[in-house]
């Protein structure tokens, strides 16, 4: 195989001529029609001259022409370009000017840019003030920038300068903030018109910014506070009072609704409000669920209708907002928002009530959650109160009236053995009567929401002494801090133990004591009765814990908090419940 041919080495070509400048207007016009012309002027004149005939005119004639003429028709043609050369370079210069002025625009409006951007960005409203202070010494040049805003937020920046603080010898420029507030820059020269300007503008965006904080943090607010007052709510209408009250306040909606799908899948109308009032269940709006609510129902996200469709929700309203209450398990129910006003819900609005309605969908749930637990609590609770009496009033009624039976037949035949059957009947029906009144006394209605925990807890043990016979102290210590669930749970297990202790410690005293730490709250009810052996009654139901309080450890655990019994035979009981703080 041959080799291929090398190839051939190009002759280096010389580096091309820069390009020559372009010809003003009037040098081209000087170059193309000068030399013409003084061929012919000169032509012209010697044409002249020699017809004169005269030598010593002749002489002349040559001088005056070609020593003034010339030299001024040349020094005048110079001029000439000379004067377009000069404007040619004014215009530059202006040109140059106009572009680093457009330059340095340039460079400001990008700094204004980032400064909306980073504004945007900023998480909170101290942050914000310190971005926009930043932002102004980058844009405007100065050397400190301090913006101001009422409620005594304020945000600092230094710019590039060995100063720590603005000095007498720097000049300051301040601006009002739209909305309240002000920016004050520090510059070393005096600022210019155009910089003042600039400042005006910045201030303007910073108000924006502010605003958009603001904005935020009322929102997040708004939803910390709707969670807080929603969270612990078991009454429906309440809790539906308050969410949809919430939402029409912050949007200025005058009418509001909320359609709660039942257990087979079918909206129904549970709490409204307009003009005309507060309006519950099917009395609002005949009973009747509008085709919007309908379509709330199917859609995914928030709907907004307008016009006659709107009237049907809410007669007096122009624009309706409809949001899904929606979760992992399905539909929830609908929320109606309404307005007399077309277009008055904002789409920035719309997203912060759509998180509301995420929050109202779970505290439905829970407040549904929470009445069906009520039911089951009051089934169980019927249930032990007929096992209590079938188990123990029952068959001591029964047994009195065995001995009654018995005292009718000895009436005659044993007169004092019947007397005797008598006083046993009445010692027992005394006793079944005690009973009674301590099963009632457990039962009694405590209003925990009226008279709040503290408050409740003292009156029961007082009124429990009372009844019982029984010397009974309270020790509350520290501060307690509980959910009106958690609260309910204590108070219920405070019952069970006082119920316990009347029932069966055969005490003379018992001590309750309430104690709140940092994280959790602690309550004991210690007696000094008879005890029991822990290790012998474990696994059933037993005098020392009963039914109820085995229910109430369920409940407590179920919280959070922990329940324990600590009993010795003859040393007494003391029953501890622990319930993290709120």
């Amino acid at each position: 195989m041959t080799d291929a041919p090398a190839p051939r080495s190009q002759p280096a070509r010389p580096p091309a001529a820069p390009p020559r400048a372009p010809l003003s207007d009037r040098v081209r016009l000087v170059r193309n029609l000068l030399p013409p012309l003084i061929v012919l002027v000169v032509g012209a004149v010697e044409l002249l001259i020699s017809l004169l005939g005269n030598v010593r005119h002749e002489l002349w004639a040559h001088l005056l022409f070609y020593g003034l003429l010339g030299p001024a028709v040349t020094y005048f043609s110079v001029e000439w370009i000379a004067e377009g050369t000069r404007a040619r370079e004014r215009a530059e210069l202006e040109l140059r000017d106009l572009y680093g002025q457009l330059s340095a625009s340039h460079g400001r409006l990008q700094g204004v840019q980032e400064l909306m951007r980073d504004l945007g960005s900023a998480p909170d409203l101290g942050a914000v003030l310190e971005v926009a202070a930043r932002g102004a010494v980058r844009v405007t040049g100065a050397t400190h920038a301090t913006l101001t805003v009422p409620g005594g937020l304020s945000g600092t920046a230094r710019g590039e300068t060995l100063l720590s603080a603005p000095s007498a010898a720097l000049h300051p420029l301040k601006v009002g903030i739209p909305g309240g507030g002000a920016l004050l820059l520090h510059f070393e020269t005096p600022p210019s018109a155009d910089t003042a300007e600039l400042a005006q503008a910045l201030a303007v965006e910073v108000a924006t910014g502010v605003e958009a904080a603001r904005q935020r943090t009322l929102d997040l607010m708004t939803l910390y506070s709707v969670d807080q007052s929603i969270r612990a709510e078991r009454n429906m209408r309440r809790l539906l009072s308050r969410v949809t009250g919430t939402m029409a306040g912050r949007v200025g909606a005058q009418a509001r609704a909320a359609y709660l799908s039942d257990e087979d899948g079918v909206l129904r109308l549970e709490y409204a409000q307009d003009r005309r009032g507060e309006v519950s269940g099917e009395g609002a709006h005949g009973g009747v669920t509008p085709p919007f609510a309908a379509q709330v129902a199917q859609a995914t996200g928030p709907l907004i209708v307008t016009g006659t469709d709107a009237c049907q929700v809410f007669p007096e309203s122009r624009s309706v907002l409809g949001l899904p209450m929606r979760d992992e398990e399905g539909l929830v129910g609908v929320l109606m928002l309404g307005d007399p006003r077309e277009g008055a819900f904002e789409a920035s609005r719309v997203s912060l009530l759509a998180l509301m309605a995420g929050q109202a969908t779970l505290a439905v749930r829970n407040a549904r959650a929470y009445l069906y637990s009520e039911e089951l609590a009051i089934s169980d609770e019927r249930a032990r109160i007929a096992r209590e009496i079938h188990d123990g009033v029952a068959q001591s009624l029964a047994f009195a009236a065995l001995k009654l039976d018995v005292v009718a037949r000895q009436m005659h035949s044993d007169p004092a053995r019947a007397e005797a059957e008598v006083r046993s009947a009445t010692t027992l029906l005394r006793e079944q009567i005690r009973e009674v009144r301590r099963s009632i006394f457990a039962l009694r209605p405590i209003d925990l929401e009226r008279y709040g925990l503290l408050e409740t807890v003292r009156r029961y043990v007082l009124d429990f002494g009372e009844q019982n016979n029984i010397k009974s102290s309270l020790d509350v210590t520290g501060e307690v801090q509980l959910s009106p669930g958690d609260e309910a749970v204590v108070f219920r297990i405070l019952q069970e133990s006082l119920n316990n202790v009347a029932k069966h410690a055969r005490a003379g005293e018992v001590r309750v004591t309430l104690e709140g730490g940092q994280k959790q709250v602690i309550l004991r009810v210690k007696d000094d009765g008879a005890g029991f052996d822990l290790d012998a009654v474990s696994g059933r139901v037993s005098s020392a814990g009963g039914l109820g309080l085995g229910q109430m450890r369920e409940r407590l655990q179920a919280r959070g908090g922990q329940y324990r019994i600590l009993s010795v035979p003859g040393e007494g009981t003391t029953i501890e419940a622990q319930m993290p703080q709120a």
